[in-house]
């Protein structure tokens, strides 16, 4: 019986193993991405100069939704479709989501109460998706397609 026991306690084990795979793909761009204030502010003179909306991802990279998004975003498909309508920034906020907090303040998502936190903005700065930014949190259980479809509807 105690046998029977340890190798069912096993096998349930091993299929919530099995359960905790991540549905999507994967990526860490959040600690390698370079001083964030010029970077955003690069991105928005890029954007007015090829007529595109700046992309702001704030996130860091031990988050799983961040993970997840980004994942996504390098997937041929998303890159595609992002880099023909995105300047896209990476902001790196740390695990207690206060580091570049003064980027935050600056495009109204301060404080960051999640991530991703997905900033679509104006070449002059002007946010334009301020009450869905912080719904991003969840990125990770999204599906494929309700991703794309929000960033392509907001491209422009």
């Amino acid at each position: 019986m105690i046998r029977f026991l340890l190798v069912a306690a096993l096998a349930l084990g091993l299929s919530a193993c099995a359960v905790t795979l991540p549905p999507h793909p994967e990526a860490r761009p959040f600690t390698a991405a370079p001083t964030a204030t010029a970077a955003v502010d690069a991105a928005l003179a890029r954007a007015a100069v090829s007529n595109k909306r700046a992309l702001l991802i704030f996130g860091y990279d031990a988050c799983h939704d961040s993970r997840g998004l980004a994942g996504w975003f390098a997937t041929p498909r998303f890159a595609a479709m992002l880099q023909s309508r995105y300047e896209i920034v990476w902001i790196d906020v740390g695990t207690d989501r206060t580091l570049n907090a003064d980027l935050a303040a600056r495009f109204g998502v301060a404080p960051i109460v999640g991530t991703p936190t997905a900033v679509i903005a104006e070449p002059d700065g002007t946010v334009l998706n301020a009450a869905d930014a912080p719904g991003w949190r969840n990125a990770a259980s999204r599906s494929e397609e309700e991703i794309y479809g929000y960033f392509e509807r907001w491209g422009g």
